[in-house]
């Protein structure tokens, strides 16, 4: 299979600088206020995105292991489950996706709210977020729909 490399289009700027500080609750998301840093030439790419309440973010989780197939996740005591299944960002190819509140956009930064990347994350791509409710019609969650009550 051919290799695939992509050349960052900016980096994120969060109060988060360890791994353990990122939340993970996914019933508390978080209130964290960010910024996406994009490299100037990319500032013609974010004409109308600005009309978009929120952003998905692709980064790369330049500070997550890239060898893992099984995860634990965090709420769901004692389970183990394949990487695939979960959010993990210890993963092959460890790519994050996260929607973000966006509050303003000044010049090739955007100003957003609700981030969970560490300081530093390189940002990969940027999509308005649209949701297709027709999607959501038949939604199955999986092993989490019956861990969804639990503390951790």
């Amino acid at each position: 299979m051919e290799k695939v490399i992509y050349d960052p289009i900016g980096e994120i700027r969060s109060p988060f600088e360890e791994p353990s500080a990122v939340p993970v609750d996914p019933d508390e998301p978080t209130d964290a206020m960010g910024r996406v840093e994009l490299e100037p030439e990319y500032e013609p790419g974010l004409e109308g995105l600005d009309g978009f309440s929120h952003v998905t973010i692709l980064a790369h989780l330049h500070r997550s292991p890239a060898d893992a197939l099984r995860a634990h996740p965090p709420f769901a005591e004692g389970l183990e489950v394949g990487v695939f299944a979960t959010a993990s960002p210890n993963r092959p190819n460890p790519i994050a996706q996260t929607v973000v509140r966006l509050d303003s956009i000044e010049g090739s930064t955007l100003h957003v709210e609700g981030l969970d990347l560490l300081d530093g994350t390189p940002v990969l791509d940027l999509k308005p977020f649209a949701p297709k409710p027709s999607l959501l019609e038949d939604l199955e969650t999986g092993w989490i729909g019956e861990h969804l009550d639990q503390e951790y």
